[in-house]
C-alpha cells in the first residue's frame, strides 16, 4: 500500500489548537518532582483508529519515509525485490541525490543509524565531511582579522571533501544483501530519463537563481533559455536564462555518467577515478583546497551510538561529530524529572521547561562539541544523570533565565536549514535513520564540470572566528576550529527508541540548528503525549538555542499560551516553520509511519 498524508496548515493549526491546553495546569511543587511517573496516562495506551486525529500510514512488510516520494517508492521497490532496510535506504540515498537536488547528494556527507536485526548490534555510521590538507584555522579571515563575506559559504574553498558515496557503500557492503548495480540501478534511470520539476524544487531553484547561475556547469543542469533547455550547450548567461520551472523535465545526464561509474566501480570511481579527478580540476580552476589526495584518504567511519533512557525506553543516536544525540539525551534527563505528560501538550509550562533544557544544551554544545577525533569531547559527562541534576537545579519553573546568564556547565567530573533525513524498516526488524546535506540549499552551487555533483559548503560548520556566529547562528571555541583532516561538528540527528528491547521509533529531520529541538519534540511527542507520527509531525514546534535569546515558535502555538510565556520571561518570535520529520513506529509487527506535511513532495510508503 502506499498513502500521502499531507493535512494543510490550518488543519494542523486546529488540531493543536484541540490538543493544547494554554496556561499552567500543575502545582510548584509538582514542577520539581525529583521522581515523575514514568509512563503517563496519555502514553500509556497505545493508538487505535477510533482515536487519533491524524492516522500514519500503515503496512506490515517494509516502509519508507522521505522527503521525496520517488525516492520512498524506490525504497519500497527494493524491498519488494528481496531488498533488506539497509538495501532500501542505500537505494533512497542515492535517488535523493536526483530528485532532491538541494539536499540529497553525492558531493554531501551525513549520519547513519543502523539496526542489523541479525546481529541486534546498532551501528552509528559517521560519512561527514573532513577538511582538506590545505585547511587553516585562519582561511577565512582578512588581514585584519575579520571574516570575509561569504568565503565559507559560495566558494571552491567552502568545500569538505564529500562523505557520502564511502559511507553509503560501506553500509551496502557491511550490511546490505543486493548487488552495488542493483541498488543504485533506480536512480541512475531517474537522472538519464529525467522527472518533471515539482512547484517546491522550482521554489528553491527560483530562490538560489543568483548563486546557482553564476557556474556554467550547474547552469546548464538547472536552468533552461528563453527557447528551452540548455543541455547539451551551456546556458546563455545572466538575462538570456531562466531555473527551471515547475512541470519542466530535469535531466541530468553527466549525474547519470558519474553513478554509473559508482555502481560499476564502487568508492573508488569516486574517490580515486575520473570522478576524483574532474572534482579536483574543478578545485584547481578556482582556487579550491581538495586535491586528489584528499579524496583517496577519504574513509567513512563506524561509531559507537550514544545511549539514553527515558521513561524506560531507551534511546539510540549519533555520536559526535554530531552534536544531536549528546544533547538530545541529556535533555531527556533534565525533562524526566517532570510529568510533561501531566502538564499537557503545547502548555506553556511544558514549552518552558523544554527550552530552559535547550538553553543549557546548546551553552554545552558551543563549549565541548567537535570532532571526537581531534578533541576530547566529553559524553559520558555530558550525557550523565548526575549532571543532568546540576543542571536542572539551574532552571527555574517559573522564569525563563536570560541567555546571557546561561553559560556552559561543567560535565566532565561526570565523564566516566539544508538537509534531509530518511527512515527505512522491514518486516525482519532491521531500521535505518539516516540524515545526509549539502548544508545550505544546494551547497555552494558548484556542480563540479562533467560529474552532474553539487558540491557541499560544509567547511561554515567549523567556526571560522570563535565567538562569531555561522550561517546557522551558532558559535562556537576551540574544539570546533578549523583543522586539515578534521570533521566538522553537526546538528543532525538521526535517532531510534527502543522499547522491550526492539525497535519502536526510528526518526529525524533536516533543520540546520534547529534539527536537534525537533528531533527532541518528536520522541517528547510520542512518548510523554502518545501521538503517533502523523499527529507529531502535525504539532507546530518551538525552538530555543540559547543565542539569540528568542524562543522560536510556529504558527498555532496557543496565543494564551505565547502571552503566559511572555510573562515568565520568555521572548516569543513566531517564525517560518522548523525541521521536516519522517518517522516511522513500530509495534506489534506493524509499521506505522508519515512524513512531515511541512514539505509537500515528501512520501511516507510502504507494503
Amino acid at each position: 500500500m502506499t498513502a500521502r498524508f499531507r493535512p494543510s496548515h490550518a488543519t494542523l493549526v486546529l488540531a493543536f489548537a484541540l490538543m493544547s491546553p494554554p496556561g499552567i495546569s500543575a502545582p510548584v511543587s509538582a514542577l520539581t518532582s525529583p521522581t515523575a511517573s514514568a509512563t503517563t496516562s496519555a502514553a500509556a495506551a497505545r493508538y487505535d483508529t477510533r482515536d487519533v486525529i491524524f492516522s500514519p500510514v500503515k503496512a506490515v512488510n517494509g516502509m519508507v519515509a522521505s522527503e521525496s516520494a520517488l525516492a520512498s517508492r524506490i525504497g519500497v521497490e527494493i524491498m519488494r525485490q528481496g531488498g533488506n532496510a539497509v538495501d532500501a535506504a542505500v537505494a533512497v540515498g542515492f535517488a535523493l541525490a536526483v530528485t532532491l537536488p538541494n539536499a540529497g547528494n553525492l558531493g554531501g556527507g551525513g549520519f547513519m543509524l543502523i539496526h542489523d536485526a541479525k546481529t541486534s548490534r546498532d551501528v552509528a555510521l559517521d560519512f561527514r565531511e573532513v577538511a582538506p590538507e590545505s585547511a587553516r584555522r585562519d582561511m577565512y579571515l582578512d588581514g585584519a582579522g575579520n571574516l570575509r563575506s561569504g568565503a565559507s559559504l559560495y566558494t571552491h574553498r567552502a568545500v569538505g571533501v564529500p562523505g557520502t558515496v564511502a559511507g553509503l557503500l560501506k553500509a551496502l557492503d557491511e550490511h546490505g544483501s543486493l548487488p552495488r548495480a542493483k541498488v543504485i540501478a533506480p536512480a541512475i534511470d531517474l537522472a538519464r530519463k529525467g522527472f518533471p520539476v515539482g512547484q517546491s524544487l522550482a521554489d528553491m531553484l527560483a530562490t538560489e537563481a543568483d548563486t546557482l547561475g553564476q557556474w556554467p556547469a550547474t547552469r546548464r543542469i538547472f536552468f533552461k533559455d528563453v527557447t528551452g533547455t540548455c543541455t547539451p550547450k551551456p546556458c546563455a548567461p545572466d538575462k538570456q536564462s531562466v531555473p527551471l520551472a515547475a512541470g519542466d523535465i530535469l535531466r541530468q545526464t553527466d549525474l547519470a555518467v558519474s553513478l554509473e561509474a559508482i555502481a560499476r566501480d564502487g568508492a573508488r570511481a569516486f574517490y580515486e577515478g575520473d570522478i576524483a579527478v574532474k572534482i579536483a580540476a574543478e578545485m584547481q580552476r578556482h582556487g579550491g583546497g581538495i586535491t586528489v589526495a584528499d579524496l583517496k584518504r577519504y574513509k567513512a567511519i563506524n561509531r559507537e551510538p550514544v545511549v539514553g533512557a527515558y521513561r524506560g525506553n531507551r534511546i539510540v543516536a549519533m555520536p559526535p561529530p554530531s552534536s544531536g544525540g549528546v544533547h538530545i539525551v541529556q535533555m531527556l534527563n533534565i525533562l524526566e524529572r517532570y510529568p510533561l505528560g501531566d502538564y499537557g501538550l503545547g502548555s506553556a509550562q511544558t514549552i518552558h521547561l523544554m527550552a530552559e533544557s535547550m538553553k543549557l544544551a546548546y551553552a554545552d554544545r558551543s563549549e565541548y562539541l567537535g570532532d571526537p577525533d581531534r578533541t576530547k569531547v566529553p559524553v559520558a559527562g555530558i550525557t550523565s544523570r548526575a549532571y543532568a541534576d546540576v543542571l536542572a537545579a539551574k532552571i527555574d519553573a517559573r522564569r525563563a533565565a536570560p541567555s546571557a546568564a546561561v553559560r556552559p556547565g561543567n560535565p566532565l567530573p561526570y565523564e566516566s536549514d539544508q538537509t534531509t533525513h530518511f527512515s527505512v524498516a522491514d518486516k525482519q526488524g532491521n531500521v535505518v535513520s539516516t540524515t545526509y546535506t549539502l548544508n545550505l540549499n544546494f551547497g555552494t552551487g558548484i556542480v563540479a564540470d562533467g560529474t552532474g555533483i553539487l558540491l557541499n559548503n560544509e567547511m561554515d560548520d567549523f567556526v571560522s572566528k570563535p565567538g562569531v556566529p555561522n550561517a546557522y547562528g551558532l558559535t562556537g571555541g576551540d574544539a570546533n576550529a578549523i583543522a586539515p583532516g578534521k570533521r566538522p561538528l553537526s546538528s543532525m540527528t538521526p535517532l531510534m527508541v527502543f522499547k522491550n528491547g526492539e525497535p519502536w521509533l526510528v526518526t529525524g529531520s533536516p533543520g540546520g540548528s534547529r534539527i536537534i529541538t525537533t528531533v527532541l519534540e518528536a520522541v517528547v511527542n510520542a512518548i510523554d503525549f502518545g501521538l503517533n507520527p502523523a499527529e507529531s509531525a502535525a504539532v507546530p514546534r518551538f525552538h530555543h538555542q540559547g543565542l539569540p535569546d528568542v524562543l522560536r515558535v510556529e504558527k498555532g502555538i496557543n496565543p494564551d499560551t505565547r502571552r503566559i510565556l511572555e510573562s515568565m520571561g520568555h521572548t516569543i518570535k513566531v517564525q517560518a516553520v522548523m525541521g521536516r520529520t519522517q518517522t516511522i513506529e513500530i509495534h506489534d509487527g506493524v509499521l506505522y509511519g508519515a512524513s512531515d506535511p511541512r514539505n509537500p513532495d515528501g512520501l511516507t510508503a510502504g507494503y
